[in-house]
Order: C-alpha cells, then structure tokens, then sequence
C-alpha cells in the first residue's frame, strides 16, 4: 500500500484482523549518483533503497515480521506490481510459495474485500515492463546529459517521452513561423420574414459553391443584387440529427476535458483524482469512500455492475426513454491496455450534489465532471431538428441554417455537452424575405494553433508515446526544465527548448523520432503481455 490515506481506508474495510501500512510510493530505486545499470551484464539494473525511506523500511519489516501473512496491495498498473516486488525483496518474503499480491480497481468496502478473498501471485511480466521502461530511461538520460551539458549547457538533462512533447511543440512553431496567410472573404447576411429576423451566409452561384478570394470577387456578387428587392426560399431541408454521447473517460480524454471545461492542469486534474481514488471521508457510517475507480486507464470499459446500477440510476431519476438499451462503446486507442476499467464514480446513486460539502472545490468539480460523463455514456442519443434554409435571388444564394433541441437524451445529464440552439422562423418553399444587412468582411486564414495542455496530451496519445501514468509528469518536466514556457496557457518553446531538440536531432536522432518512441511504447506492452521477454 502506497498511502497513508489510502491505507487507514483498507484498514476499516478489513477489520481488526488486518493491520496496513503505507510505502509512501517506491521504496527501491536506481542510485542518482551513477547509472545504476551493468550494461556487461545483460543490463542488470542494481537497486538501492531510496533515502529517507530507513525508517518506513524499518517500520515494515517490523510489521511484517509480527504478521501472520503479508499482502501487498500497490497500484494495479506497472509501477504498483514493482512496488509490490520491490517489497517482498526487502521483507524477503517467498513469492513462489504463497500468492500475497492483491489488487482493486476501487477503494469500496465490497471491492476491497472482494480482492483480499482472490490473492495472486506477483505478475512478473508487469514488473519486467516497469524495470525494462525504467533502465531504458535510465541508459537514455545518462547517454544525452553529458552531450547536452558539453554542447548546450551544465545541468541539462532530457527523457523519451518528454523529448517528443518538447518536439511536437517546437514542430508546431516552425509550421506557424513558416505559414502564409491567405486572403478570403465572407458575406454575411440578416434577412427578415414578418417580425423575425435570421442570419445566413453568402453560398454561391447559380447552384454552385463559391469561394470569395478578394474584394473583387465580393463587389461582382454585390453588384448582382438588388438589396432592398425580395429574396425567395428556394430550398428547405428539414432533418432530424442524433448527437450519440461520449464513452467514460480514460485518464487522457479526462485531462483534456478538465483542461477545456475547467481550465485544470493535468497535474492538478491527476492529484484531485487521486484524492478521489484513495478516499473521502463521508462522515456517519459511510466513513471513508473512494468515489472514483483507478484514474490511470486507457480504457473505457466499464464493469457489468456500473452498468447495471446506471442503467436503474437513469430510469429512477429521468425516466425509461433516457436509458440506452445499447450504451455507445468507445474505440480502444491503439496500444491501450484495457486492464482497468474506464474512469468512473464507484457508486452512481453518490451523485455530485450529494458528497459536495465534503469535497473542496478542486474535487467537486472533478467527480462532477467524471460523474456527469459516466451517467451521460449509459444514456440515449440527444435529438436536434435541423433545418438549413436556400435563399436566392439573380442566381445568387444564401444559406441558413437552424437547430432547436427536440429531445434532451444524455445532455439532462451532462448540461455542459448541450449544443446551442439556433432557431430559424418557420420558412417554406417559395416564401418572400426582404435582406435587413448585408455585411462584406476580409479575412486571413490562420496558422495552425499552438497546444494548449489538453491538445498536447491528445498528440502524445494519437502518436502513441507516453502511458496514462507519464502524461501530467511528461508536461511537468518540460516546462521545469524551461525548455517550454506558457503563453495564454499555450506551450512556445524557449531558446534553450531548441538547442536542446536540436542537439537531440543532431546526436540522437532515434529518441526524437515518433515512430521509434512508440515502437518502444509498444514493445513494453508486449513485456506486460507477456508476449515478449524484458
């Protein structure tokens, strides 16, 4: 068990029976203060106990020794299996004669005590995969640091993973440095029916699409109309449009949209999670709850219960047609794991407004956003009429568009999903309409946007480097190293950002290619898998 908190919650579930202590994280460790790896011999790496942690060392060996039978109940992901054997190393238990490794994707009572009935041994695959990642990091950042200090700077130092989010910045500045605006126009339009007034855009001419690349293009249009004449609805399309909801988060769609919605940083979004994880103290019998289930996932698969329990949730407090008979299923990311369940509330019926005086702000926004995501994915598709309306007169046409909801679907539950509405008069073919503005604007196109923090995370993603667990640090490091700085909570790379990604280009040029990051990515899934040795 990593923490104290995490631990005084198990120990309430267990019983008196149980006693649990708490690691505080890693125990183990490559020494700082040289590579820590014998590379003559099959890149053994050699541990050692990371200092300041004798005491707690101590204090375990001392509880284990009064036990009858220990349980090691880290993370359920690669760094916790690791902690889990770094432990049975120090307290030298037999891990091939019992099975003392127990794992729980929630801290509820039921899964808790489910887990402890269903020990395993420890997976050794998992902990090849964090020891391979771990010396490979290792062999990276010893072999680039005296080349950086010998060309850039004394100090500096860079990884995998964050050499190719410092890359993805730098590639997205040189393509906004490079990029040439190009001129267009645009003609918007107020038209008015009766007493209603409506908006449209210029859309082409005689029954084609039209661009309107400069000024002269616009004064031809002009001159084609007569203003203050009548336009005529030509064409009216009336449809109905099924907006699905999104699957429950995984820990990057929930950075993003905690960066988006509520302007969290990852590592602020990740340390509420984690408070979430490990336990809130309800208060009466409830005591300490973790609300939501483990925040480092890359899956939104969701357990047969939580289904269940939603499904009775949705139908109790919005009614049947709410419901989704077929909850929409979100597409595996490629190389995602899909061990853990998606990012979750442990318990439905606990709903935001229920626990919010026991959550400071920080958390009640985020267990309501997860909370709201969750319920809203168990639910039915919103739906829009839609309408988009063809205006026209001397060949020239306009085009309008309109929605207005017809059914809320998953937006009763998540508002902040809802899309606009946009109400249109009632128009039919043939109806006259007399144009109250005509508004002839220039524009430039834009360069591609620098990331913010979200759009960086999804890249990371898509590019396939990094796991649900580095993300948040991966972004930490680049900007306490300066080789980014923030600029309207967008990332532009510094000076020394670029001698450094050059320097890297230059000496190192497998570790600044995508392709090979997420080669390797893949390979210590395989670890994991047990589909490769490590």
């Amino acid at each position: 068990m990593e923490s104290p908190s995490k631990a005084k919650t198990i120990e309430k579930y267990l019983g008196s029976n149980y006693k649990v202590v708490a690691s505080i994280g890693h125990i183990r460790d490559l020494p700082k203060s040289q590579m820590g790896v014998d590379i003559e011999h099959d890149y053994t790496p050699k541990y050692i106990n990371i200092r300041g942690k004798g005491d707690i060392i101590k204090g375990l060996k001392k509880e284990a020794k009064a036990a009858n039978h220990v349980y090691l109940a880290s993370d359920p992901d690669r760094e916790g299996e690791a902690i889990a054997w770094h432990l049975s190393n120090i307290l030298d238990l037999d891990m091939d004669a019992g099975e003392n490794r127990v794992v729980f994707n929630e801290i509820t009572k039921d899964a808790v005590k489910d887990a402890f009935k269903k020990p395993r041994k420890i997976d050794m695959n998992l902990v090849d995969a964090q020891q391979a990642r771990r010396v490979l990091d290792r062999l990276v950042g010893y072999s680039i640091s005296p080349i950086l200090w010998k060309k850039v700077k004394p100090g500096l130092s860079a990884g995998r993973v964050q050499t190719i989010a410092l890359g993805l910045v730098i590639d997205r500045e040189h393509e906004i440095q490079a990029f040439q605006p190009e001129e267009y126009w645009t003609l918007d339009t107020q038209f008015k029916k009766n007493r209603s007034k409506f908006k449209a855009d210029f859309w082409g001419l005689a029954g084609k699409k039209m661009d309107l690349p400069d000024n002269e293009a616009v004064q031809d249009i002009i001159k084609r109309l007569d203003q203050n004449g009548d336009f005529e609805i030509v064409k009216v399309e009336a449809k109905e449009r099924r907006r699905n909801p999104q699957p429950p988060f995984t820990t990057s769609t929930m950075q993003q949209a905690a960066n988006n919605q509520l302007n969290f940083r990852a590592r602020k979004t990740m340390m509420a999670a984690q408070q979430l994880y490990e336990g809130i103290n309800l208060g009466g019998k409830e005591g300490s709850v973790g609300l939501i289930t483990y925040m480092r996932t890359d899956s939104t698969r969701i357990s047969s219960i939580a289904k269940n329990d939603a499904a009775h949730f949705i139908h109790s407090e919005y009614g049947e047609e709410y419901a989704a008979s077929k909850p929409v299923q979100g597409k595996p990311q490629e190389g995602a794991q899909d061990a853990h369940e998606a990012v979750r509330p442990t318990s439905v019926y606990r709903t935001p407004a229920s626990v919010k005086d026991k959550l400071t702000n920080d958390q009640f926004k985020l267990y309501q956003l997860i909370w709201s995501r969750f319920v809203a994915s168990q639910m039915t598709p919103e739906v829009l009429d839609t309408m988009a309306v063809t205006i026209e007169q001397n060949d020239v046409q306009f085009r309008a568009n309109g929605s207005k909801t017809k059914f809320q679907g998953f937006t009763k539950a998540y508002p902040s999903a809802r899309e606009k509405d946009n109400k249109l008069p009632e128009l039919a073919v043939g109806d006259v309409v007399t144009m109250e503005q005509l508004s002839p604007d220039q524009h430039f196109t834009q360069p591609p946007a620098r990331y913010t923090e979200a759009a960086l995370v999804k890249a990371l993603e898509e590019n396939g480097v990094g796991r649900p667990s580095t993300y948040a640090a991966t972004i930490e490091t680049i900007q306490k190293r300066a080789y980014v700085k923030r600029d309207a909570k967008k990332f532009v790379p510094t000076e020394i950002g670029e001698l450094v990604q050059g320097t890297m280009d230059e000496f190192f040029p497998d570790i600044t290619n995508v392709k090979f990051t997420a080669r390797v990515e893949n390979e210590l899934d395989e670890v994991e898998e047990g589909d490769k040795i490590g």
